[in-house]
């Protein structure tokens, strides 16, 4: 499948645009984009957590899967990155940005539950893990990315990558799948 046959979220363009203006590298592909708004329309009624807004490209995908009465909060540490996605998000309701340091977040909302969490950033995916997959809802679903050899890896982070593998394929209560398509996806269900 061509990725130029994928249909880009509403903004996407606009912030992509804008990604590539301020040098942003981090961006995900079209690919997890398109997995995240299929696996979050999924969801009805949902709460969703984005560790990583980044600029916004990926929340686009995730704000397109929602429907109505979803809600989504997505945290990011650098407001030169996150202010760009607040520029088309600002006003939504249903969206909420918090600047700040994921691993202090998530610490000081264990009580919260969401439908699915999308970590994007080391809070959450190689820090705190426990903690974050803690987060979610009985059939709650959580999705990182970036699992094979990326051109932006510091050096020796593929070791990074192997332990956070080894040690979620030995975690209880979930069900795990490994995907080699797009940047490398590892999907995890909560079933208690």
């Amino acid at each position: 499948m061509n990725d130029l046959n994928i249909r880009l979220p509403k903004y996407y363009p606009e912030i992509k645009s804008a990604s590539d203006a301020i040098g942003f590298g981090m961006l995900s592909d079209l690919q997890t984009g398109s997995l995240l708004r299929t696996l979050i329309s999924s969801k009805p009624s949902g709460h969703f957590l984005e560790l990583g807004t980044g600029t916004g490209l990926s929340l686009t995908w995730m704000v397109e899967g929602m429907d109505k009465s979803s809600k989504i909060v997505s945290i990011e540490n650098s407001s030169s990155f996150q202010d760009i996605a607040k520029q088309y998000f600002k006003d939504e309701e249903n969206i909420e940005l918090i600047c700040e340091d994921a691993c202090h977040w998530i610490k000081a909302n264990q009580n919260q539950r969401f439908d699915l969490i999308f970590a994007d950033a080391w809070p959450g995916k190689y820090e705190l893990l426990d903690e974050t997959l803690n987060l979610l809802k009985s059939g709650g679903i959580y999705v990182i990315d970036d699992m094979l050899p990326q051109p932006n890896w510091p050096e020796g982070h593929e070791n990074n990558v192997t332990d956070l593998l080894n040690y979620l394929e030995k975690i209880s209560d979930f069900n795990l799948t490994k995907i080699n398509w797009s940047t490398g996806l590892v999907i995890i269900t909560k079933f208690k």
